[in-house]
């Protein structure tokens, strides 16, 4: 039985339906929503499958998900606003707005460095739990005490989560704000966009539950066999804190599925959003979007010149991503538009990004988590891709 969808495509732009239904072929209760603006018109707004597998709820027009990673997208769009209004440079030290992050050698470590994944801090060196990732405090002083994992910018590896804290203190230093607070105050308040870091408790009820699907559970199954006892796995560690997350990232009741963790502020990975919210955000980082304009021309010049690529520091498969100053640029591992654009993507299955030569602004969202090569939204931009070069 096919999927019922529902929402709406303008003339031009209706083959994409097609595509996104196709996403759901073969995957049993799953959930997505596409929303595509191009030049502030939104021109693709669609749903439809299932928002929780539990009851087999109905994905809606008003339902959110976490979009894991992308929240980093949205913390890097905050830290470039800041470059714009002169309160942030990229290439000064951290230490200079958060003077306690200058131990253990951290002194010369530039804020460069945090966005771009070269800190040498992408996990902890003390295992964490859930009550210690919802508080503050206690993870961003674990890691300005860190001693760095590698020499920084001496190589590079994912900051799956820390990334957030790292840069989330930094915003926090120079605004008097939470992360979660400034993007509200700065993004989501103007836009009027359902989207949250740290999400209220009266918002609670429009989030999807997530699953795992098979081929995620298959790649944790692999890595946990390929490990060798007795050594510490970065990697791993850099997505499970140690004890703070399975390394699927759900499970039935915990994980990204705990309330606790939604409400937090975790700005690495924690944000929830619609993909009408997301699109309109990245739409409006090139193109004036329901009369907001986040970033200047110049600013995201400068923000997405290429800094960090190739093979990381604790080895992994290529293709690799790229990234600019907190922001993933096109690789052949996450081609989006063309040079253009900028986003980042999301563990399970999660894309949203700009692209500022035809003026996108582009989420797609799934409560149905897979491993790559996940073909899902690569099929629906490389349509994107052929009906605006048309």
């Amino acid at each position: 039985m096919s999927t019922r969808i529902e929402g709406s495509t303008v003339p031009g732009f209706a083959s994409l339906a097609e595509v996104f239904s196709s996403a759901f072929t073969g995957h049993d209760a799953m959930g997505a929503a596409l929303c595509v603006r191009v030049a502030d018109e939104t021109v693709v707004d669609l749903w439809g499958g299932i928002a929780d597998p539990r009851d087999r709820s109905p994905w809606t027009k008003d339902t959110t998900s976490v979009i894991f990673s992308c929240t980093k997208g949205l913390v890097s769009i905050l830290a470039a606003r800041l470059v714009q209004d002169g309160l942030l440079d990229y290439r000064t030290p951290v230490a200079t707005y958060w003077p306690e992050f200058a131990a253990e050698g951290k002194e010369e470590i530039t804020v460069a460095d945090l966005l771009t994944h070269r800190a040498g801090l992408s996990a902890p060196r003390d295992l964490l739990n859930v009550e210690d990732v919802i508080d503050w405090e206690v993870v961003t002083g674990r890691l300005a005490a860190q001693q760095p994992l590698w020499t920084a910018g001496q190589g590079h590896a994912y900051h799956a989560l820390t990334h957030g804290w790292l840069a989330g203190e930094v915003i926090r230093r120079i605004t008097g704000k939470t992360v979660g607070q400034y993007f509200d105050e700065l993004i989501a308040a103007p836009l009027q966009a359902d989207a949250w870091i740290g999400i209220p408790r009266g918002a609670r009820h429009q989030v999807a539950h997530l699953r795992a699907g098979t081929s995620l559970t298959a790649l944790v199954a692999q890595q946990a066999a390929a490990r060798v006892a007795g050594e510490i796995d970065w990697t791993e560690r850099a997505m499970t804190l140690g004890n703070a997350f399975p390394p699927e990232l759900v499970d039935a009741t915990g994980g990204f599925n705990d309330p606790r963790i939604q409400a937090a502020e975790l700005p690495g990975a924690g944000g929830i959003a619609s993909a009408r919210a997301l699109a309109s955000i990245w739409s409006s980082t090139v193109v004036e979007t329901d009369g907001v304009r986040l970033l200047d021309a110049g600013t995201v010049a400068d923000a997405t010149r290429p800094q960090t690529e190739g093979p990381p520091i604790f080895g992994g498969q290529p293709p690799f991503p790229r990234w600019g100053m907190g922001f993933q640029l096109p690789s052949l591992a996450r081609e989006f538009l063309g040079p253009a654009s900028f986003g980042h993507d999301g563990a399970g299955g999660q894309v949203a990004f700009a692209d500022a030569t035809h003026q996108v602004g582009f989420a797609f969202l799934t409560n149905l988590m897979e491993a790559g090569p996940d073909h899902r939204a690569t099929a629906i931009v490389d349509e994107l891709r052929r009906i605006l070069r048309k």
